[in-house]
């Protein structure tokens, strides 16, 4: 019992303990070259029913951990500890790598390269003690509002499927586990852990958008495990899903590993032991004593007991974990310099360059420039708000400062305007009273009433004040004021969960929802000298409690500064950025914090504006018909100043490209009636079906302001000599691409297919696709195969991939909707 102790404190100061070679006398499967099967059943058989319930769910104390499953030392079976990712090692532990985000290794359509990226990760979590990686997201981009877009892939699941294969082959390479999640049709934010994030999907949908991702991850890349997701599916929690976790994993995919809840997503204890959960995270609320009663009832059988423990068991038998488990500090320095020049090698083939009208990039040494835009170095964003955020090391370099250091010339920065307005003085103001109220709808008597001078607070406990609770509040605040002119009065509110903002009565901003910190701009037409009454109401539910007020009176220009410098520039460089969060969907993809504003003030002062985009998934641009050139940075890790120096001067080509579709506005994106996303009703419709990304503009016929697969470069590409061989699958395409232009650079080129009309498939889809590097005059012969699941649908009747026979057409270009080259190949019956 004390070294069971030993080892439970040793792993929860986050060590993890490696059994001792002494230990395979009493465990003849230590060490052992018996079938992992044969061992597996070994250790069973050996193992009591507290034991094996201890191996089915997390326990307390595993800070700075995100989970763990303590030693059992009995029969040898070694502690092993969960943690974040994606980009990196999460949850800010020092001595790391910042990768860009997912959405910008997507980009990159380098294989190759995503690979590093899962090496550098598995590596590094393996430095710091972690068994399994919390990693790769592969969820579908439904919508561009949701959350976590910039922490997944793609549009596209076949694309996703690329990306996630080789992220957990890096992985896995390095002997930590990869947990891909999060299974399945999780595509929001919205109303998550509730049954009201219940996603209505047919089947043929669930198969042909929502799982191919997760099939790949399976079958081709091996992954250890997986990571069940938030919501419902067709009404029943994902996380209990026996489609999706029994007849789907286990019987159509054959996956042996283990399925882990997401934290705090299991809901019940016989069905999700029932349904296919093998492991509760990061306690044992369902799976502790509670799954023990259940078998002493026959609720839940011991065969079922035992299956959930093999699962657990056969993936740390296949990394040799019982005879050498992974050891490591989590305050150890794990980065090293190759592992930041795989980040930076990553940002910058991320980048994609949207539009270079008259070739204004690169720019020239020499050059006046001016750069404009907090996100360049005041506010520098390199993560984009991942729930559980890799540490940015130590001495990250800014953009500016890399663009000072590479320019050789003048370099004015204009910061631009503030995240929210300040506030302007009146003739008359003598502050607010604040009124702070138990609950979250301002109801019952105020537990603390005080004078405000101020609206302007960021508490990360969430409590304003004693006798105030930390969490669960809500306040108003009230008072007069008299404007010193007439005229419209700009106010804005920047609020983590809700706000409201009344004048003279009048609802001038409602952002009454939970929602990470958001900036909310409302108009009020003032008369000098006569007061107004003002009120402003909040709510706080859970974390930190952030908000601020302010306003601003006829006249103020925030952009004089900025449009000042551009006049006196040779070209202007903007930054702009809409961040996401995990937990929160976004309410639009318009630019937030007048930044529209400030580039369309900064293009009309010089046509010779470049916009640097740093956002996790598509917006809006009212603005793209007067910049000259659109650089699409989204989060670039720590190499952003480096990168973003290098691209911007042409040392570097982008050779990105879009891995979602930037549409024209919200209102033509696939998922933009309430009943899509996030929902009404209690269920999230997705009627779109298989009109997800570029398969809906397609097939709506609507015109995309960039096209999903679109991105430029500084040299150029021509393509020619198509060939389709024929007969059946697997289909060989063939096509030459040759750089035409006067500098190196790469291309990606992409085959779709479309199928005969007959099997109600999209107009094009996404089937093969390769990345090609080139000299100037050179020409590469660029082969792609397409497999018989290129040419398959999913068949509700028989519920499983039928080949469509007929004609399909293969379209092969650099962009969903640049594909010049086309061929023809008949599939027989």
């Amino acid at each position: 019992m004390l070294r069971a102790v030993l080892v439970l404190a040793l792993a929860a100061s986050a060590v993890t303990v490696p059994v001792t070679p002494a230990g395979a006398a009493d465990c003849p499967w230590v060490g052992s070259t018996a079938p992992v099967e044969t061992r597996v059943n070994a250790v069973l058989k050996a193992m009591t029913v507290d034991e094996e319930l201890a191996v089915v769910h997390g326990v307390a104390g595993a800070s700075p951990y995100a989970g763990m499953i303590p030693a059992i030392p009995r029969v040898c079976v070694p502690s092993f500890l969960l943690h974040d990712g994606p980009n990196g090692v999460g949850g800010s532990l020092p001595g790391v790598t910042q990768l860009p985000a997912p959405v910008g290794a997507a980009a990159t359509w380098n294989t190759g390269l995503v690979r590093q990226y899962g090496e550098v990760e598995g590596a590094e979590q393996k430095a710091k003690g972690v068994t399994v990686a919390l990693a790769p997201m592969v969820n579908i981009v439904r919508d561009p509002r949701a959350g976590r877009n910039f922490e997944t892939y793609s549009e596209d699941p076949f694309l996703t499927g690329r990306m996630g294969v080789a992220n957990i082959k890096g992985i896995q390479s390095e002997g930590v586990l990869a947990q891909v999640k999060h299974l399945a049709v999780y595509n929001q934010e919205s109303n998550r852990f509730s049954p009201t994030d219940n996603a209505v999907v047919s089947e043929r949908t669930m198969q042909e958008m929502y799982l191919p991702q997760f099939e790949a991850a399976i079958r081709e890349a091996k992954a250890s495990s997986v990571m069940c997701s938030y919501n419902w599916v067709n009404g029943v929690n994902a996380c209990e899903n026996s489609y999706l976790l029994t007849k789907v994993l286990r019987e159509q995919w054959k996956f042996d590993g283990f399925v882990t809840s997401d934290w705090g997503g299991t809901k019940s204890t016989v069905a999700a032991a029932n349904g296919g959960l093998d492991m509760e995270m990061p306690t044992g609320k369902y799976f502790g004593d509670a799954l023990k009663t259940a078998l002493a009832n026959g609720q839940v059988s011991k065969t079922r007991l035992d299956r959930m423990v093999g699962n657990v068991l056969r993936p740390l038998f296949r990394f040799g974990l019982f005879e050498r488990p992974i050891t490591g500090d989590p305050n150890a320095p794990a980065a090293k310099p190759e592992h930041a020049a795989v980040a930076w090698k990553v940002a910058d083939e991320s980048a994609v360059l949207l539009k270079n009208k008259g070739n204004v990039l690169p720019l020239s040494a020499g050059q006046k420039i001016a750069v404009i835009g907090r996100g360049a170095h005041d506010e520098v964003k390199t993560t984009g708000g991942l729930g559980n955020p890799v540490a940015t090391p130590p001495g990250v370099t800014t953009p500016l400062r890399a663009i000072e250091q590479r320019a050789g010339g003048e370099v004015t920065y204009v910061p631009g305007p503030a995240a929210s307005l300040p506030t302007v003085p009146a003739d008359r103001f003598e502050g607010l009273t604040g009124r702070f109220y138990a609950g979250v709808d301002l109801a019952g008597p105020p537990l603390l009433t005080r004078a405000d001078q101020t609206v302007d607070f960021d508490w990360p406990s969430g409590k304003p004040a004693e006798g105030v609770p930390a969490t669960g509040w809500s306040a108003s605040w009230t008072g007069t004021i008299t404007p010193r002119k007439t005229g419209p009065h700009t106010f804005a509110i920047t609020s983590d969960d809700g706000s409201r903002l009344f004048v003279d009565g009048e609802e001038v901003i409602d952002n009454w929802k939970d929602q990470a910190p958001t900036t909310q701009v409302g108009t009020v037409e003032l008369t000098a000298g006569k007061p107004v009454n003002v009120e402003v109401r909040y709510y706080q539910r859970g974390g930190g409690a952030r908000m601020q007020l302010g306003w601003e009176e006829p006249g103020s220009s925030r952009y004089d500064e900025a449009v000042a410098a551009a006049k006196a520039a040779d070209v202007a460089v903007v930054f702009a950025d809409l961040i996401s969060w995990e937990g929160y969907d976004l309410t639009g993809i318009d630019l937030p914090r007048g930044q529209n504003d400030l580039i369309s003030a900064v293009a009309a002062a010089n046509p010779r504006t470049v916009v640097v985009l740093q956002t996790g998934s598509a917006v809006t641009m009212p603005w793209v018909g007067s910049v000259s050139s659109v650089l699409e940075a989204w989060f670039p890790g720590q190499a952003i100043g480096e990168s973003m120096a290098s691209l911007l001067f042409g040392d570097t080509s982008p050779s990105g490209k879009l891995p979602v579709t930037f549409p024209k506005s919200l209102a033509d994106v696939p998922a933009s009636t309430p009943a899509r996303f996030p929902g009404a009703n209690g269920e999230v419709r997705y009627d779109e079906e298989l009109g997800v990304g570029y398969r809906w503009y397609d097939r709506e016929g609507i015109e995309p302001l960039f096209p999903f697969g679109h991105g430029l470069s500084y040299t150029s590409f021509g393509l020619e000599g198509l060939t389709v061989s024929r007969g059946d699958a697997p289909v060989t395409v063939t096509a030459r691409v040759t750089n035409t232009g006067q500098r190196a650079g790469s291309e990606v080129v992409q085959a779709y297919v479309s199928f005969p009309s007959a099997a109600g498939e999209p107009p094009r889809q996404l089937k093969a696709f390769a990345k090609v590097e080139l000299k100037p005059g050179e020409s590469k012969r660029v082969r792609l195969t397409l497999d018989e699941r290129a040419f398959s649908i999913w068949d509700t009747a028989k519920h499983a991939w039928a080949k469509q026979p007929g004609r399909h057409q293969i379209s092969v270009g650099t962009s969903s909707r640049d594909l010049p080259l086309k061929g023809y190949v008949t599939i027989p019956r």
